[in-house]
C-alpha cells in the first residue's frame, strides 16, 4: 500500500454506564444522525432487559454480545473458474462489529412495538442462546466447518 494506515479513533465512553463498547452499539443504532434517539432506545432496552431477568442489565447485553459474535466467517474466492467459499478468521474488531450489526439487524425485523423493546427482546434470546442472531452466528460456524476442505486456498 502506498498510503499509511488511517488512525484508529477511539470512541469516548457513554454517559451512563462510561463504556466505550456501548457507544460504538449506540452508533450502530443510529439511524439519520439521531443519536440522542439511539441512546434512548438502548437505555430503554437495558432497562427492560433488567426488569425481565432480574439481573444488571449491561451484563445481560454484554453475554448476549459475546453469544452472538462469530469467530469465522466465510469469503467468497475465484479460483480456476470455479467459486470456493473459505472459511477464515475474523480479527477481533470486525468480530464485534458483525456480533453487534447481527444483533440490531435482526431486532429490527421483530414484532414488538417500539425498537427498545424489539432491542430488548433479542437482547435477551441471544442471552438465552436462541433468536435470530444466534442462529446466524450457528449458521455461519456450520457453513466454516463445511468448507473446511477448502482453508488451505486461505489469501
Amino acid at each position: 500500500m502506498r498510503k499509511s494506515k488511517p488512525k484508529k479513533r477511539n470512541t469516548l465512553p457513554d454517559p451512563r454506564f462510561n463504556d466505550p463498547m456501548v457507544t460504538l452499539f449506540i452508533n450502530n443504532i443510529m439511524l439519520r444522525g439521531k443519536k440522542s434517539v439511539a441512546f434512548q432506545i438502548f437505555y430503554d432496552a437495558i432497562d427492560i432487559v433488567g426488569e425481565r431477568t432480574k439481573e444488571d442489565g449491561l451484563e445481560v447485553f454484554r453475554k448476549a454480545l459475546a453469544n452472538v459474535t462469530p469467530s469465522v466467517e466465510v469469503r467468497s474466492r475465484r479460483i480456476g473458474g470455479a467459486t470456493f467459499q473459505i472459511p477464515t478468521e475474523i480479527r477481533p474488531s470486525r468480530k464485534l462489529s458483525v456480533g453487534m450489526k447481527n444483533l440490531i439487524g435482526f431486532s429490527r425485523k421483530r414484532h414488538e412495538k417500539s425498537m427498545s423493546q424489539k432491542l430488548a427482546a433479542e437482547i435477551m434470546a441471544a442471552y438465552k442462546e436462541e433468536g435470530s442472531a444466534f442462529k446466524k452466528k450457528e449458521d455461519t460456524h456450520r457453513m466454516a466447518e463445511a468448507n473446511k476442505a477448502f482453508s488451505h486456498f486461505r489469501f
